[in-house]
């Protein structure tokens, strides 16, 4: 059973079952550059809020020790996940800006009016990679299930050629799924990574 936090800020609600800190396994599926990569590797994933109206992420993964070689670091991301929606005069930034007027805390039906068409609420999610990889995600959030593709990469001048990617995020059975389809190394976008994992916290 998942307990959720009461405290939270009414954008948080709708991704608010992805707090806590997971753990687990999961394998690497890819073809790029007459290369096929793969491997299974241990995740940790950490969602967490520090009351602002968005989500802290962060994930670190290691490819898993073989009769050949140790265990070793894969890469690790940082980020911010939140309910897309404009920024208004009661929102602090740019930078360290302030903001300019007051205002009630948003409310339920605040968050409400963000729904879209189909039921779910639109997200934006940018991720920074430590291999000089950058990612702007939108996508969506119905109950306990995200998708989103990216809408922009950067790439550092040293970093390996990223061009785009989708990830998808789901609650099943208590365990957070997901999967990541990446286009690198001149690939197409295709299957590249999923996982497994337990809240451990």
């Amino acid at each position: 059973m998942i307990e959720l936090p009461t405290d939270l800020p009414a954008d948080l609600v709708p991704l608010s079952w992805l707090i806590g800190v997971w753990e687990g396994s999961g394998v690497i599926d890819y073809d790029a550059a007459d290369t096929h990569f793969s491997g299974e590797f241990t995740h940790r994933v950490s969602f967490s809020h520090d009351g602002g109206d968005y989500l802290n992420y962060a994930a670190n993964a290691w490819l898993d020790a073989t009769a050949d070689e140790p265990a070793r670091p894969l890469v690790a991301e940082t980020g911010f996940w939140r309910l897309a929606r404009p920024a208004t005069d009661a929102d602090a930034g740019p930078g360290l800006l302030p903001a300019v007027a007051g205002g009630s805390a948003r409310t339920v039906d605040d968050v409400e009016a963000l729904r879209n068409d189909e039921g779910g609420f639109d997200i934006e999610a940018p991720i920074v990679h430590s291999d000089g990889v950058s990612e702007l995600y939108l996508g969506q959030v119905r109950g306990p299930r995200i998708d989103m593709a990216t809408d922009a990469v950067v790439r550092t001048a040293g970093a390996k050629h990223y061009a785009a990617a989708t990830r998808m995020y789901g609650l099943v059975d208590g365990h957070l799924l997901w999967a990541w389809d990446i286009a690198a190394l001149g690939g197409e976008l295709a299957s590249h990574a999923s996982a497994r994992l337990a809240r451990v916290e």
